[in-house]
């Protein structure tokens, strides 16, 4: 059974959403994203000062199974990326929730409606 931790928000993509005080949200994959996809071997991050829209593809995660595209969960601009996951992206795979991928300031009146709470990404999930 996967992680779902209840204070963080999820999309349909299996990424998940930390919201920060400060108007910017912290994004990375689900632990049920990291087990589909197996040994994660790299990540292409989106560049930092990249705005865009909820939906669009921001990058590419790579296992040694398939590549998927990463999608911004929220309309903004993306204002930091992890380095260490780029440099490591096999971190991803022992701690989902710890090892974030980008960083992005919300832009003023987005919404996030399209986003799922933990029970409702647990039945998407299955779980």
């Amino acid at each position: 059974m996967s992680q779902v931790p209840a204070d963080l928000r999820y999309t349909d993509d299996h990424e998940w959403i930390r919201n920060g005080n400060d108007g910017i949200a912290t994004v990375g994959i689900t632990d049920h994203a990291q087990k589909t996809l197996g040994d994660i071997v790299f990540f292409e991050l989106p560049s930092v000062g990249k705005k865009v829209e909820a939906g669009d593809a921001v990058g590419t995660v790579e296992s040694v199974k398939a590549a998927s595209d990463l999608f911004s969960p929220l309309t903004g601009e993306i204002v930091e990326i992890n380095t260490e996951v780029a440099d490591e992206p096999e971190m991803v795979n022992s701690d989902p929730y710890d090892m974030w991928l980008f960083k992005i300031r919300t832009k003023s009146g987005a919404s996030s409606n399209g986003l799922l709470d933990a029970k409702a990404y647990q039945r998407l999930i299955g779980e």
